[in-house]
């Protein structure tokens, strides 16, 4: 028999008798998914061991029947994990692949596990388990982030730099509160991930191919078996949702853009004019022409790869929002962004930790930064509206006729004279020295979830408890 003609022959057992040939070699290759759907293979072994012990407990098949197919799951699970596996495209899916092994393997016994389910089921059980896998798997990668600054911001609690709006120069923080910005980042990211599994976690097993079925089977047995905290309400729902995927994805986008926000002020900080930031040798690059050069690539590719995560959402968003109950093949393009998207969040989750965790601070360098741009000017309006009564908007207007003298001056507010002071607002005192000059400008914000260095330092061991 040639190897078409096997091809065909298997094909159409595989199927039915509803062929008479096998298809051709353009419609095997656009219909074929084992090339990535492989991945599956872990969840679809376990739903269908979850199936077949339902199925002998219902008395739908034997015992008998029910070991044997039991006994040789477990056989392919052990060769697909040790790499003896032979996959083949032309049984399309990891589902035919493994129906097909289990009869090589237990014979007529092996096409009784498919009763009372379709692949429409199978598929969409196999991919909540596999995406409920992948969503504790990131949450791990979230925790272990935050982890890293945490530790990153309790050493730094009092270190002082530059805070921003705009890009421009606004007020001095610490480099501990800043770190902690993205903890609670990610923290949320980690809160999206823990509701999106809280509604996934409802079991498809058992609504077949869209209309149920009129074997006596027991749901709650199969859902309990795989850890869903119910079976799901509807079967033309169950095999046509995929908005646990979209909602893994759209969680998924939301933390890409977290972390490409560090890895630009990675990129940034780095930079020879900013200096606030060396990265290690581990997480650097050269140049192929220039050797002094030390290139944030690491942070670079993180910052690019959130538009792959991104796209990947977009692009299963496309596929799905045309598509009419219940199940259609299109729904076979769920699985690559799915795979994608997860595979590049682990990746930027253990990039992002390793730079953090590893790279050192220039915390003079930092702090002199933080003094320019009279950055203490909100300090200054403060005290001359809470010691001399004014109304806010007097006081920042006399502020900016000040930062205006200290301009032409060619220094710093702290450095104006008390004279100085007095030639704009007569009642200003020596006082008001107190509370200008970085160093007193964070000590003073003191208000909850402010930059003071020992709100900081109580912050990170309350994000210790909330988050780790």
């Amino acid at each position: 028999m040639s190897d078409q003609n096997s091809k065909t022959s298997k094909t159409s057992a595989i199927w039915g008798g509803r062929f008479a040939q096998g298809p051709s070699a353009v419609m095997e290759e656009i219909n074929a998914s084992v090339g990535f759907d492989a991945r599956l293979f872990a969840q679809d072994i376990q739903g269908s061991i979850a199936h077949c012990t339902m199925l002998q407990a219902q008395g739908i098949i034997s015992q008998e029947d029910g070991n044997a197919i039991l006994e040789g799951l477990e056989k392919i699970a052990t060769e697909i994990e040790a790499g003896d596996f032979q996959f083949s495209r032309a049984l399309e899916d990891i589902h035919m692949n493994i129906e097909a092994r289990l009869a090589e393997l237990i014979g007529d016994a092996a096409g009784r596990l498919h009763t009372a389910r379709s692949r429409n089921d199978q598929v969409a059980t196999d991919l909540k388990l596999w995406i409920r896998d992948a969503i504790d798997a990131t949450d791990e990668g979230l925790k272990a982030l935050q982890e890293v600054l945490i530790k990153r911001a309790e050493e730094h609690a009092g270190t002082i730099l530059p805070g921003f709006t705009h890009l421009q120069a606004a007020q001095p923080v610490t480099l501990g509160h800043h770190l902690l910005a993205y903890v609670e980042m990610l923290g949320r990211d980690r809160s999206r991930l823990s509701d999106a599994r809280a509604r996934l976690n409802e079991c498809p097993l058992g609504s077949a191919a869209l209309a149920g079925t009129s074997f006596p089977i027991d749901r709650d047995h199969t859902a309990n078996a795989l850890g869903f905290d119910r079976p799901t309400a509807n079967s033309l729902d169950a095999v046509s949702d995929r908005d646990f995927a979209l909602e893994f994805l759209s969680t998924l986008s939301i933390a890409a853009v977290h972390l490409s926000r560090m890895a630009e002020e990675v990129v940034i900080w780095t930079s020879e004019p900013f200096g606030f930031m060396r990265l290690s040798d581990d997480f650097s690059t050269g140049s192929s022409i220039m050797p002094q050069k030390r290139n944030p690539d690491a942070a670079e590719l993180v910052r690019a790869k959130s538009g792959r995560v991104f796209g990947n959402l977009l692009g299963l968003l496309a596929t799905m929002k045309g598509l009419p109950l219940a199940y259609g093949k299109d729904m076979q393009e769920d699985k690559e962004p799915v795979f994608d998207a997860a595979d590049t969040m682990e990746l930027c989750l253990a990039a992002m930790g390793g730079m953090f965790g590893s790279a050192t601070f220039d915390t003079e360098r930092m702090q002199n930064a933080a003094g320019q741009g009279f950055t203490t000017a909100t300090d200054l309006a403060d005290w001359l509206v809470k010691e001399l009564g004014m109304a806010f908007r007097n006081a920042h207007h006399v502020t900016g006729e000040l930062v205006k003298l200290a301009e032409e001056k060619g220094v710093g507010l702290e450095d104006l004279s008390i004279d100085d002071m007095k030639s704009v607002e007569a009642s200003i005192t020596d006082a008001v020295f107190d509370v200008l000059g970085v160093e007193n400008s964070v000590t003073s914000r003191v208000s909850f979830g402010g930059t003071a260095p020992d709100n900081v330092k109580a912050q990170c061991k309350s994000a210790r408890k909330r988050f780790l």
